[in-house]
């Protein structure tokens, strides 16, 4: 749920506090007083584009920051599988835009515009002309389909997914397989040499840094002697060397430690120092002894690395990867020395995948056509109650397997008459702003409880509609507010009656600069408000009772 609102210097805004509230939350106002500018907030805050010109003038940034209570466990495990943090089951978002730049944080944490907006998608869902509109695409009305269909058909379409993956696998195989009789005994030739070159070579993983170090080593022999004989006579017993230091200091100690007890443990931990260097030194006499330049190993070792690198030239930056490449020359060869085998095993494999994902594609269209059916029935109910009086609406799934995907090959289309007597047509043939409003409302209210968006927006759901059209939309808002957080801007004061908690945005002049303001209104505010919504230039005592009748008259129908 959307838990309050915060802006600062935004566009005709200095800074304002807007706590919502459970069920409707209406916002109204005067044309020109800045409702807009409240939702391109939330907008903003959501990841939408920032323009610098949206800033307050005079101010160095604009700041909006959502918060919102998150407590449904799948919605916080949701949030938390896009590695976004959740604090004490809130969710809060922010956004601060400068001049050159814009920064997105969730509770602190800066984030990218992409994952606000997944974010987004998880807590809120607004809906304005443009969704409106998109009722009218034939590939949003197969998601609405499909929404309605829920689990039972998701769990096919990630089956179809991966199967239609390895069906693609299969096909391109057949096709980049396809070779004429040079081409094979061309591939065939040159497989043959590398597979031959490679097993020449008797490679095994890991030697050409064993070859790499010998030759170091060997490269090195001369600097090697020079550098351990060094130390070998300076942690020696030789005069000057360490050893003889450490044999003078213990005849010093032992000299003395007969009148004080505390210097037998200095004795004993230098006499394990000399112990130690003792064997440090016959170590260093042992390599040096060993230490010799083998002119034949030499060239043996150079002889082996400059085949390694060789080969690595032509098949891959290690042993490993030149492997590889061995073992596709010889699958390539098998193919190529069974190809009418292999070509019709190929085929087999593909027509059998082809054959699983048309299956699977038509369990998938029949759920579809028995959702379509269901979901038809129920928006036929949801649309009279909007005041589609005469209203017939179907759902066609139309099924290609030209269009065979991931997604299945149907789609879906909806169909609609308004009006007693007219045939059926597409909905993007006959439904007008208005109707498409109310169609939009229709489906949310049916797939309310499919729904695991919380907050809903709707921005000019009143679009083109008016007097007991009007009155219908607010008694569905109403009932979708049962199930939801609605957050909706209207002209209507039928629809505003309906609301569980009333905001006013007004715009005033302070300081001979325009500033907008919300306030969320009490019962006789609200009253008020109706009363400007009905009346003209002045309100009368009249008007103010009929706005007080609609409120009352809403209560009651909230009641049942």
């Amino acid at each position: 749920m959307l838990e309050s609102l915060h802006v600062k210097n935004l566009a005709l805004i200095d800074e304002i506090e807007v706590t919502f509230g459970e069920g409707l939350n209406i916002l109204t106002g005067e044309t020109g007083a800045g409702k807009s500018i409240i939702i391109g907030s939330i907008n903003l805050a959501l990841g939408a584009k920032a323009d610098r010109d949206m800033i307050r003038s005079g101010a160095e940034y604009a700041l909006v920051e959502l918060a919102f209570t998150v407590d449904k466990p799948e919605q916080i495990e949701a949030v938390r599988a896009l590695e976004l943090p959740v604090e004490d089951g809130r969710v809060i978002l922010q956004r601060k835009i400068m001049p050159n730049r814009s920064v997105c944080r969730v509770c602190g944490e800066t984030v990218t515009a992409r994952q606000l907006k997944q974010l987004a998608a998880l807590l809120i869902d607004i809906h304005g002309q443009h969704e409106h509109q998109s009722l009218l695409e034939s590939g949003r009305q197969l998601e609405i389909l499909d929404a309605y269909a829920g689990e039972r058909l998701e769990t096919r379409k990630a089956s179809l997914k991966d199967l239609c993956a390895q069906y693609r696998s299969a096909a391109q195989e057949m096709a980049s397989g396809e070779a004429d009789e040079e081409t094979r005994r061309r591939e065939t030739a040159l497989a043959e040499f590398e597979c031959r070159e490679i097993d020449e070579a008797e490679l095994r993983p890991g030697e050409d840094e064993e070859a790499e170090n010998t030759y170091r080593k060997l490269v090195n022999a001369q600097k090697i002697r020079e550098a351990v004989s060094a130390a070998h006579v300076l942690c020696g017993y030789e005069e000057g060397g360490s050893g003889a230091g450490i044999g003078r200091a213990l005849r010093e100690l032992r000299s003395v430690t007969a009148y004080d007890e505390k210097l037998s443990g200095l004795e004993q931990q230098l006499l394990d120092i000399d112990n130690l260097l003792n064997d440090y030194n016959r170590a260093l006499a042992d390599y040096l002894s060993e230490l010799e330049f083998d002119g034949e190993l030499f060239d043996r070792v150079e002889r082996r690395l400059n085949l390694i690198n060789h080969l690595k030239t032509k098949y891959g930056g290690t042993i490993g990867e030149i492997l590889a490449h061995r073992d596709r020359a010889q699958q390539l060869l098998d193919r190529y020395r069974n190809y009418d085998a292999y070509r019709e095993e190929l085929c087999r494999k593909t027509e059998a995948l082809r054959q699983e994902v048309l299956a699977l594609c038509g369990e998938i269209s029949a759920i579809r056509g028995e959702c379509a059916a269901a979901l038809a029935e129920e928006m036929r109910t949801a649309l009279a109650d909007l005041n589609f009086s005469e209203v017939q609406f179907e759902i066609q799934v139309l099924s290609s397997e030209e269009q065979m995907s991931g997604n299945g090959y149907d789609r879906a289309v909806f169909m609609i008459s308004t009006n007693k007597g007219e045939q059926l047509r597409e909905l993007s043939q006959v439904a007008s702003g208005g109707e498409l409003s109310r169609i939009m409302l229709a489906l949310k209210t049916v797939l309310a409880d499919r729904d695991r968006t919380e907050t809903l927006i709707f921005d000019e759901i009143d679009t083109g509609i008016s007097g007991r059209t009007a009155w219908k939309v607010s008694e569905k808002m109403g009932v979708l507010g049962r199930a939801h957080q609605l957050i909706c801007i209207t002209h209507l004061a039928q629809i505003a009656a309906m609301a569980d908690h009333h905001f006013c945005i007004e715009k005033r002049v302070e300081n001979e600069r325009s500033l907008t303001d919300i306030r969320e209104l009490d019962e006789e505010g609200s009253i008020g408000e109706l009363a400007r919504m009905l009346g003209g230039e002045s309100i009368t005592e009249t008007v103010r009772r009929n706005a007080g009748e609609m409120k009352d008259l809403a209560r009651k129908t909230k009641q049942y």
